[in-house]
């Protein structure tokens, strides 16, 4: 299962489809040869490469040191790109013993929260859409204080969540000191990770260390559901050094510093291969000229500026960076997730480019 953002030129049949953090494949008890993946690669590439002349560009949810998922991207026609930074994050380990994890931290982080834990501090959980916005009137304190601006937006994930059905919505924390919301803490967990996905310290909790709470309360219930990972959603020590501090000392002795397997095209060398790598150019050069003339806000946003904020590498919705329609207005259009099952609609044929043509369908398309 995939969902697509469809970027392409009115009146032409060419341009762009972009697929971030897909497809899925991967079950909790994990797949040890890849061919689920290979499969759901392969039908990807032949619907819209292959059937609709259009560019492919996939960032799977992967690290760079998973180099089976690699190599069956290049097996199935997908090249690496060279031009781009991949996203980075902290991955902690909740294998081991909780003891351990406590153990572990960092001892600036420890003491933070020994001393959130002095506070008689509350914390509600849930996932009601008025949790949803009471985090958000956290969130904007937070946004006003730290005076940065927003790659996304909430209310878009409010939105979100009130589709979901119970089982798959955001699960939400909420810190209070003396009646009032200090801080906030949006998550979820599927397969065998959990993943933060907004945090936020109010102006009532900059000095009652509710943040350092909540994520020690999130590491009990990730290891109470036996979940293997915990990913901090995001790094950059450059942009965001506040961030990053925090996260590494959560992390401390049980994390991990990765990178992300980054970005993969496919395309069949025609119009779309073209236009796309134009417009790339244009992305490129409009963003180093504006960078010349000016800094971005928040670049000192310190512990909370986590997930979705300065962060790029993060997952959930698409920031400016992830647009590949950025700057030239072309419509884009999100395909609904669908099952990629139709083995019997593609050709069996093997995968053979043909010069100034479409690339040929690939065999045995259908997704585990």
């Amino acid at each position: 299962m995939a969902q697509a953002r469809i970027a392409k030129l009115p009146l032409v049949n060419f341009g762009v489809a972009y697929i971030r953090w897909g497809p899925l494949w991967q079950n909790p008890m994990g797949d040890s040869d890849g061919e689920s993946f290979r499969q759901a690669i392969r039908a990807l590439r032949n619907e819209y490469v292959c059937r609709r002349g259009l560019v492919l560009r996939l960032f799977p949810f992967a690290f760079e040191d998973d180099t089976r998922c690699a190599a069956i991207l290049r097996e199935e026609g997908f090249s690496p790109t060279s031009n781009e930074t991949p996203g980075r994050t902290i991955v902690i380990d909740m294998t081991v013993p909780l003891l351990t994890l406590r153990d572990g931290m960092a001892r600036n982080w420890k003491r933070n929260l020994k001393a959130a834990e002095q506070n008689n501090l509350e914390v509600i959980e849930g996932s009601s859409v008025e949790m949803f916005e009471a985090f958000i009137g956290v969130y904007k304190q937070m946004v006003s204080r730290k005076n940065f601006v927003e790659p996304n937006d909430i209310h878009q994930f409010r939105h979100i969540q009130e589709q979901l059905p119970e089982e798959q919505k955001m699960q939400i924390m909420l810190c209070k000191s003396d009646g009032e919301i200090s801080a906030g803490l949006i998550w979820s967990a599927m397969g065998n990770m959990g993943i933060e996905l907004f945090a936020a310290t109010g102006d009532a909790g900059t000095t009652t260390k509710g943040s350092y709470l909540l994520r020690w309360r999130l590491v009990e219930k990730l290891k109470q559901g036996n979940f293997r990972l915990y990913n901090l959603n995001g790094i950059n020590p450059v942009v965001n050094p506040g961030g990053y501090k925090f996260k590494n000392e959560l992390a401390g002795g049980n994390g991990r510093d990765v990178h992300y397997l980054g970005r993969f095209d496919a395309n069949d060398g025609g119009l779309s291969s073209l236009f796309v790598e134009s417009a790339d150019a244009l992305r490129s050069n409009y963003r180093r000229v504006k960078g010349r003339f000016k800094t971005p806000k928040g670049s000192n946003m310190g512990s909370e500026g986590s997930g979705k904020t300065l962060t790029r590498g993060g997952l959930g919705s698409v920031s400016d960076k992830d647009s590949e329609a950025n700057g030239a207005q072309i419509p884009v259009a999100i395909e609904r997730p669908t099952l990629l099952a139709a083995a019997s609609e593609f050709r069996s044929t093997t995968h053979r480019p043909e010069r100034g043509g479409r690339e040929k369908e690939r065999m045995d398309a259908s997704v585990r």
